[in-house]
């Protein structure tokens, strides 16, 4: 029996005449979807599988399917005779543009079977030269398939067929059961020493040998080490180095992947000619003082390292030089050359180095790739990609991250033991602070409005249209603030259904039948400022500015618009409100007891005037204006006729109606305007702790530890900026908690208030998907909105029809986006991921629905 072993990731080519059995052989041991018939594709462009005009569309079709499911690194099985090398060399090829392994399975039947099986089928009519000339490319071609392929296997009559199983290998660097926690270790280079100092750091407990020597090492916890290769050169003790991570590396405690100089270092054991330069001399000349045994060992494991491993799941990649996401888990001769070389642009520095390409700025993998190779003087974040060789040889430092964590550990040198070619830190310039993040590519337009759309976990993919991806475009890119600040937009939110009460379009009746309708036990209703949305972004220092949002001009935070525009065009005035949020974070002792060094609040900024002035003026006061000029003056000639004995009863009624309406109009928006005097006059209301490090508040707090949080913060502040956010609390079973809530709104809305909004509280059964927020307004405040008049009867029936459809629709895709940019933004993932979804918010803005909702 011939046991087949084929890769997870790769091409299968069958190989055999018309008749052999392939067809049967692919079904017997292959899913449906793996095999790519050249059959199938001729019936798919000619309506006929045996119509052999068909044949170069056919494998023109069958080249395609098989490129695009190797590029998702899909094994893919192809069903066709491939008996012609040139057939072959073109599949060989797709496997090697996508460097995936090719394995050939032949099925070697005799000339007399596969004549019989042929004659069996009627639909197929073979004229009788076709098998043997086949069977005779075939034999020709046996030779030549050693050479064609990585593996190949010959199966021989049809008894050997029936009895051959195949089995499935998994890449040599497909690690993705390890899930770690990892501590992965940078460039070492002989620093035996420097090692041992920060394996202790990372609390690994040193095994020695009986001459004292370190020759593994162990976690008590289970951590396991992850070298990013170059272990060797330069330093005093390439053989210490070794001996240490190879007992790791045996023992289970670590897993190493090549440097370029184990690369070098290989060859030059084994004799080949190498040019003696960067620290191969010392290696060389250390390893000569060994036994010979220890070099065969050391020879054998530094030979067997493998380029680069996948780790927990496909979230973690260590390449010594890093890897582009094309490359993640494939096996060729370029990606070995990416992995520990990395790429160049083919020019050389003024100290004769080559110029290495920025990958990194381009990276858009899930993965995070984690490398070494170019030292630098800090590590940073570039796009979910971090570089940890720290130049430790070069009287740097050797660091080490712990994943999943996102914690580095370095330790310093013990003194330069090698002298750079190109001093450390020349091409990084000024240097970072360890673990900030440096975004050159925040955002590409083609990652919001491709047939993926974003994904989000509350609700799947959402997709965004190609025009309103451009408006949104126009806006960010002309109007928004500096976009590292740029984090999250709000959503837009819903309003109850319509009422059927009396006078009213809105009522806290609908709202809380909705939500039980949901099957929901409870609600929490908050008042609604009147003001303007507000995000406020802010961090306990510049320090922590610059090291988590890579912003270090000294601004420590953002306060900005639903549409990402700063609120103050003065700078100092932003700094200034963000000073007295701080100083109340600080003092109600939030930095501490949530463990962050910044925060993302959720707020309404009052007054409604300190943003929205023009408007005001140029549509809300000039309509009121207009009215207050002309209406009294109507109502006065009115009253002139009726003294005169006309009969404008019904038109003097009706005037005077509109003229209180104006006057009611014109009372609502004033409410809502006040004068300021830089912040004096100003107030912030703080309703959600959107998210801090490591944790996005939004989704893992309930909405009464949010009010409780935005509490604490306006007793802390002397100022009086921060304000409270009253709420109430309702059972949705209690008809008095209800009636309670809703003569609390009443008594909001008639005082000038604009409304509340009710919030799911508590578990939302499963499987359901709620509004994650219903906005009740008053009935005063609605005519801000609909105009002074749309209280008359005719009016208010006219309007009942709003259609809420698309408006719900909405604020649920635009909340599922907020929630999946915080998501993004408290797992450290790069900011043009966070970018995806929030500016995904911005562009669903420009849907058409109706603004009044």
């Amino acid at each position: 029996m011939t046991e087949i072993k084929v890769p997870e990731m790769g091409l299968v080519v069958l190989v055999g005449v018309s008749g052999s059995g392939k067809s049967h052989f692919a079904r017997r041991h292959f899913a449906p979807s793996q095999v790519v018939s050249s059959d199938r594709c001729r019936a798919m462009v000619a309506d006929d599988e045996n119509d052999q005009s068909a044949t170069g569309d056919a494998f023109d079709l069958l080249h395609y399917i098989v490129a695009k499911r190797l590029r998702r690194g899909l094994l893919t099985v192809v069903d066709a005779t491939n008996v012609q090398p040139h057939g072959r060399q073109q599949l060989v090829r797709i496997a090697k543009d996508h460097d995936v392994l090719s394995v050939a399975i032949v099925l070697n039947v005799p000339l007399e079977v596969a004549r019989e099986r042929n004659a069996a089928r009627p639909d197929r009519d073979l004229p009788d030269h076709v098998l043997p000339r086949q069977h005779w490319e075939l034999r020709r071609g046996l030779r030549s398939l050693g050479r064609e392929f990585r593996r190949h296997y010959v199966l021989d009559g049809v008894e050997e067929i029936d009895a051959a199983t195949v089995s499935y290998e998994r890449a040599w660097n497909d690690k993705r059961e390890l899930t770690g926690p990892f501590d992965v270790i940078g460039d070492v280079h002989g620093c035996r020493a420097e090692l041992e100092t920060l394996l202790a750091e990372l609390g690994y407990e040193i095994e020695r040998d009986a001459d004292g020597r370190p020759r593994g090492a162990r976690h008590p916890e289970g951590r396991t080490a992850v070298f990013v290769g170059d272990l060797v050169d330069r330093g005093p003790d390439t053989p210490g180095v070794l001996r240490l991570v190879m007992g790791m590396v045996a023992a289970g405690t670590a897993l190493c992947v090549s440097g370029n100089h184990e690369n070098k270092l290989v060859r030059a054991l084994r004799g080949r000619k190498v040019k003696v330069a960067h620290g191969l001399a010392e290696s060389l000349r250390q390893l000569e003082a060994e036994t010979a045994e220890f070099r065969d060992r050391a020879l054998a494991f530094m030979d067997g390292l493998i380029s680069h491993y996948v780790l927990d799941g496909g979230r973690l990649v260590v390449a010594h030089a890093g890897l582009k996401e094309e490359y993640h888990g494939r096996s060729s001769g370029r990606v070995r050359s990416f992995a520990l070389y990395g790429d160049t642009t083919g020019e050389t520095d003024e100290y004769g180095l080559p110029v290495r390409y920025p990958w990194a700025d381009d990276y858009r993998g899930k993965a995070m790739v984690v490398y070494g190779h170019t030292p630098v003087l800090e590590p940073e974040w570039v796009n979910n990609t971090i570089c940890l060789d720290t130049g430790c040889v070069f009287g740097g430092r050797l660091t080490a991250l712990r994943y999943p964590e996102r914690e580095l550990v370095a330790v310093p040198a013990e003194k330069v033991w090698y002298e750079p070619v190109r001093p450390l830190g020349a091409e990084a310039g000024t240097a970072a602070q360890a673990g900030a993040r440096r975004e050159r590519d925040v955002l590409k337009i083609s990652d919001v409005f491709d047939l993926n759309g974003v994904r989000t976990s509350l609700l799947g993919r959402v997709t965004v249209r190609e025009e309103n991806a451009l408006a949104a475009l126009e806006v960010m890119s002309r109007f928004a603030i500096d976009p590292r600040w740029l984090v999250y937009l709000p959503p837009t939110m819903a309003p109850t259904a319509t009422s059927a009460l009396p006078g009213h379009l809105e009522h806290p009746a609908e709202a809380f039948e909705a939500y039980r309708g949901d099957g929901l036990e409870r609600v929490v209703c908050e008042e609604k400022h009147m003001g303007s949305r507000a995000v406020a972004v802010v961090c306990r220092d510049a320090g922590v500015a610059a090291a988590r949002f890579g912003v270090d001009d000294g601004t420590t935070g953002a306060l900005y618009t639903r549409t990402g525009r700063a609120f103050f065009r003065d700078p100092a005035r932003t700094e200034e409100l963000l000073g007295r949020l701080r100083a109340a974070i600080g003092a109600a002792g939030l930095w501490d007891e949530l463990g962050t060094g910044w925060l993302v609040l959720d707020c309404e900024l009052m007054p409604w005037s300190a943003k929205a002035m023009d408007l005001i003026r140029t549509q809300y006061a000039a309509t009121g204006a207009a009215a207050r000029a002309a209406l009294p003056a109507a109502t006065a000639v009115l009253e002139r006729a009726a003294a005169r004995g006309l009969d404008v009863a019904e038109l003097r009624e009706r005037t005077a109606r509109r003229a209180a309406n104006a006057a009611a109009f014109r009372d609502a928006y004033a409410r809502y305007c006040w004068n300021v005097d830089g912040l004096e006059g100003v107030r912030l209301a703080p309703f959600q702790v959107l998210a801090g490090e490591g944790i996005a508040y939004a989704a893992a707090r309930d909405h009464l530890w949010h009010l409780g949080i935005a509490d604490r913060l306006a007793a802390a502040d002397p100022s009086g900026l921060l304000a409270t956010t009253a709420f109430q609390v309702v059972d949705l079973a209690s008809e008095e908690s209800a009636a309670a809530a809703t003569d609390w709104w009443r008594g909001l809305t008639e005082g000038g208030g604009e409304g509340m909004v009710v919030k799911p509280l508590g578990p939302v059964p499963d499987g359901r998907k709620v509004q994650p927020g219903l906005k009740c307004r008053g009935r005063e405040y609605l005519r801000i909105i609909y105009g002074p008049d749309y209280t008359d009867p005719d009016n208010l029936e006219r309007l009942r029809d709003r259609r809420l459809g698309r408006k719900r629709s909405l604020a649920m895709r635009e909340h599922a986006l907020g929630m999946e940019a915080l998501d993004r933004l408290t797992a450290g993932e790069p900011m043009w991921r966070i970018h995806q979804a929030v500016f995904a918010v911005l562009a669903l803005e420009s849907e058409p629905v109706d603004p009044r909702l």
